[in-house]
């Protein structure tokens, strides 16, 4: 059996170890274009329960199930965060009540978790998370028979969800010509192997487990040190170097890690046969430097002034605090009806504003707000009936899940997969139609534009039959990739003339932050010079990251 504080820390070191390989498992997403990648938006999930659990004392096995599972509820972060979230969520209704847990108790609670994801997913793909979580289970609820001690059925629980996961590529074919396993699935590998770190040995994977030296960059393997401290810094300079280790020094790096624990504090000394990585906090950073050299050559130094990035850090902090506090107030549902659009760049938010959207949450492909983010921007927007545009697929499933968060306030998705739809969708809105009508208005509205966006390839990979190496401009015509050029005007240019048609009527350009006035003058040009004089065409300034340019065709 386990109790409350077991469960509890049995989570957060679930949520260390996802934090501790995201990057691992964000490399495992296929498509080639830069978005909120998996193991991220997992791990971001996972936080928001770790925080909300660091700050109780546990209690019973059902009280702690039930504070995770709303805090990662509030906190889910994409479509692998959402389903994440309702695992936890099934997870906890199954413990609800419960002082302590039996091995059947957890695979039953976890049965309801799957239940609960494979209903919120309106067609549920196998060879995914959904099919880890699932077959998982199975093989909990079957060790369960036998033996019901908890450490006996969480390892078949892991051990499925392994052999589950190495069998999601013969599910999905993408994934078997890709060459890897589905990320989501790695990812709650992740999260219960975590648990069972505590479950059988009651070792909590440390915070800073992260990725191994040999496969974590260096510019990840030490955290900023401006956001370590909230409290008082006994030494001054953060100082990190990594030393290329001679092969005649005999010395042990324990040796230095001793020396440097006797001139300053969180000392981390890391070590292969090649390199020594070292972290440390002193007032002292010469002495720390010349102890280094006597295992090799320095490869890299940092050093860092903490208290003065503290004090500028905790300015900068207390002004956002102040911003999103005066933006985010929560205010009475006074009018009939409200929008909350969800968009990235200056230009898209006041764009948005224009139209009537009295928030719009600062999100979109490569940061996707959390439901806690969407929740609040529909407590301050002063409506009975507020309706939300997530303007991304992938944002869908997370505003979905405000839906029940909000009992004061209607809230209705109408689910725009892209901006230029929801652009689209705020244009078709009538204030002398009801609700109902402009909301099939608005959808039809939205069903009616193709999307084009031009970006760059964030990895190298191979999709669709095309090889594609990392920085190459691809075109996506909605969604799908279609074009793989060099230059992005040319791109921009080839593809809105590609989904062009004798129905068009109308062409919105929208230029992202990394694009030129002169790029987007030049794209605007060719486009208007390419095609028929009937098309207007209208050029905008986005502002928005990733995408160099939207293309919005009617």
């Amino acid at each position: 059996m386990i109790n409350g504080n077991d469960l509890r820390n049995a989570i957060i070191s679930g949520a260390n170890n996802i934090a501790g390989h995201k990057t691992q498992v964000d490399e495992l997403n296929i498509f080639p274009v830069p978005d909120g990648d998996t193991g991220t938006n997992m791990s971001m999930t996972m936080t928001a329960g770790l925080k909300e659990l660091v700050k109780s004392d546990g209690g019973t096995v059902g009280a702690v199930a039930h504070t995770a599972a709303s805090a990662l509820l509030r906190g889910a972060r994409g479509n692998s965060g959402v389903i994440l979230s309702l695992l936890f969520r099934g997870f906890s209704k199954g413990l609800e009540g419960l002082e302590a847990a039996s091995g059947s108790d957890l695979a039953n609670a976890l049965d309801m978790g799957v239940e609960a994801a494979y209903k919120a997913v309106m067609k549920p793909t196998e060879g995914t998370i959904l099919t880890v979580s699932r077959v998982a289970c199975e093989k909990g609820k079957a060790a369960a028979e036998i033996d019901d001690d908890v450490v006996y059925v969480w390892s078949a629980i892991c051990k499925g969800a392994a052999e589950a996961l190495e069998e999601t590529p013969e599910l999905l074919p993408v994934l078997k010509k890709a060459g890897v396993v589905d990320a989501g699935g790695k990812g709650l590998c992740y999260i219960f192997d975590g648990m069972m770190s505590v479950f059988k040995d009651g070792v909590v994977v440390a915070s800073d487990a992260a990725e191994p030296a040999a496969e974590a960059g260096r510019d990840d393997f030490f955290r900023n040190a401006a956001a370590e401290f909230d409290q008082v810094i006994n030494f001054t300079y953060c100082t990190e170097f990594i030393v290329g280790r001679d092969a005649g020094c005999a010395k042990e790096p324990q040796e230095l890690r001793a020396y440097l624990e006797g001139i300053g504090d969180c000392v981390v000394v890391v070590d292969d046969d090649e390199i020594i990585k070292v972290h440390v906090h002193t007032e002292d950073p010469g002495n720390a430097l010349q102890a280094g050299l006597t295992f090799g050559q320095l490869l890299t130094v940092k050093i860092e002034n903490m208290k003065e990035q503290h004090r500028l850090a905790a300015e900068a902090n207390e002004e956002a605090k102040a911003k999103a506090k005066k933006e985010l107030e929560r205010v009475e549902p006074a009018e009939e009806i409200g929008f909350v659009a969800v968009a990235a760049g200056e230009g898209l938010e006041t764009l948005f504003t224009d139209l009537g959207c009295a928030q719009v949450v600062s999100g979109g492909q490569t940061m996707n707000p959390s439901t806690n983010d969407i929740v609040a921007a529909v407590l301050a927007t002063p409506a009975k009936n507020v309706l939300v545009l997530p303007n991304n697929k992938n944002i869908i499933m997370a505003a979905e899940q405000a839906i029940p968060l909000v009992t004061d306030r209607k809230v209705i998705v109408l689910p725009t997969r892209t901006v230029p739809q929801g652009l689209s969708a705020m244009l078709a809105y009538d204030p002398d139609m009801s609700i109902e009508q402009n909301t099939i208005t608005m959808m039809k509205a939205a069903g009616n534009v193709a999307t084009g966006q031009v970006t760059f390839a964030a990895r190298d990979s191979e999709f669709g039959g095309h090889k594609i190496k990392e920085g190459d401009i691809l075109g996506l015509e909605n969604g799908k990739l279609t074009l793989i050029e060099k230059d992005i005007v040319h791109t921009c240019s080839k593809l809105t003339r590609s989904m062009v048609s004798r129905t068009t009527s109308f062409i919105t350009i929208i230029y992202g932050a990394e694009v030129t006035e002169e790029q987007a003058n030049d794209a605007y040009n060719r486009i208007k010079n390419k095609i028929s004089s009937d098309i207007e065409v209208t050029l905008v300034n986005g502002g928005q990251p990733v995408y160099y340019f939207m293309v919005s065709v009617e």
